[in-house]
């Protein structure tokens, strides 16, 4: 079924569940179909969501898969972020990067099927989205070239790749990786029918304590048009966001391209157009990612900041960092959905207000206040299977009463 049937005949099923006669509306009158984001995230580096371990049998994985599945769609959902390119590899068959260790616990292996196809066709079967989740500079959550997969490019192109706080990383500021990760990524939106392509906050690594990125010999080769590395490093940065949204679009034209930042772009201490809060981590200042202008200019089709914090945090409060987030996407053609950390619900190592089933419900509440917001992610989808404390079925009752197609 063609993506336009398929998405009218989804339509036309949420319709006759949700264009049902109202009892204070006029004879005739029908209630108009909800459309908003409610999507999880499914991660699959080092094996946090799925698959549950690496090495299971086909069958097995694509039952726990399906089973993921299954349960957006009893939580009352419609979209998945699946990550299919966690670290430099790929979970469909890639002519650039190896499979990923996670499936087969051996990088490169074979898993004997077709992970992100069989996603895709599962998940539009049971009306769901599926957002391809790509991480495009991470190349091993460990410091060894060795241990990656003979012929892997990070082998072959060793200075490719920076070594930093006990990774690898693909270095930004090289036209040839950002030419190769954008390759790498965009063969799956050539492959297969995704919804969506979706980055994360990775960038620039986070920082690490008395560590250096050592980009110096890219900086001297490609740097001299910038009075800073900082403002050389972010350029890095728009480049890839830009050139990534031009090409979803040149090859697959209804395809959206939407990123999932750290939820602070600048302190307001930092500068007086950032938010009220106190983040250790500033995106436009240790990242180098500059989340504000990607919504401002309308790079990107949809933002979602991670915005995982409870509400009457001192140093970043949810309270303060979803009207903030509104103002910047106000006017914007970039839609805006928050990121919620359910994963934090129950976490006896997390604050008394995560200890209450009803702290999620109440973002939801919050953020309905904001005409700007049109709907929420989840991380992750291990945490919405659990459901430890009832949390995400307190979502559920409270704010999706109704069937809702998600927002286009």
């Amino acid at each position: 079924m063609s993506r336009v049937s398929r998405r009218a005949f989804a339509v036309a099923a949420l319709s006759a569940l949700t264009m049902v006669p109202s009892a204070a509306a006029a004879p005739g009158r029908r209630r108009r179909v909800i459309t908003e984001m409610r999507g999880m995230w499914l991660a699959t580096v080092a094996n946090r969501d799925w698959p549950s371990k690496a090495g299971l049998s086909a069958s097995a994985q694509r039952a726990e898969l399906i089973a993921h599945l299954d349960t957006a769609v009893r939580c009352r959902l419609n979209t998945v972020v699946f990550q299919v390119r966690p670290t430099a590899d790929a979970l469909w068959p890639s002519p650039y990067e190896p499979w990923s260790q996670y499936l087969t616990g051996t990088q490169g292996k074979d898993p004997g099927w077709d992970p992100l196809g069989t996603a895709v066709a599962e998940a539009h079967a049971r009306g769901l989205e599926l957002h391809a989740w790509f991480n495009p500079y991470r190349v091993a959550n460990h410091a060894d070239p060795g241990r990656l997969a003979a012929g892997h490019p990070a082998r072959e192109h060793p200075e490719w790749v920076v070594p930093y706080g006990g990774k690898l990383y693909y270095n930004p500021g090289l036209p040839e990786v950002r030419a190769f990760v954008e390759d790498a990524m965009l063969d799956a939106v050539a492959k297969y029918d995704v919804d969506a392509v979706h980055f994360d906050d990775y960038f620039y690594p986070y920082p690490v304590a008395g560590q250096t990125f050592d980009d110096d010999a890219a900086w001297a080769a490609h740097g001299g048009a910038f009075g800073s590395r900082a403002d050389w490093r972010r350029d890095n940065i728009d480049r890839l966001v830009r050139e990534t949204a031009a090409r979803v679009k040149e090859i697959r034209p209804t395809t959206r391209f939407g990123i999932s930042p750290f939820g602070v772009w600048r302190n307001a201490a930092t500068d007086a157009r950032g938010s009220d809060t106190r983040a250790g981590v500033q995106t436009y200042d240790d990242l180098y990612a500059d989340t504000r202008t990607w919504v401002r200019e309308g790079w990107i089709d949809y933002v979602v900041p991670q915005l995982y914090w409870n509400i009457g945090l001192a140093a970043a409060d949810y309270a303060k960092l979803v009207p903030w987030w509104a103002e910047v996407a106000r006017g914007s053609r970039t839609q805006l959905y928050v990121g919620e950390a359910l994963y934090k619900a129950g976490d006896p190592a997390q604050p008394a207000a995560w200890q209450d089933a009803a702290e999620l419900s109440r973002h939801l509440t919050l953020a309905g206040e904001y005409a700007q917001v049109r709907g929420h992610v989840f991380f992750a989808a291990k945490d919405v299977a659990a459901d430890r404390i009832g949390a995400m079925a307190r979502v559920a009752a409270d704010h999706y009463g109704q069937p809702a197609g998600p927002p286009r």
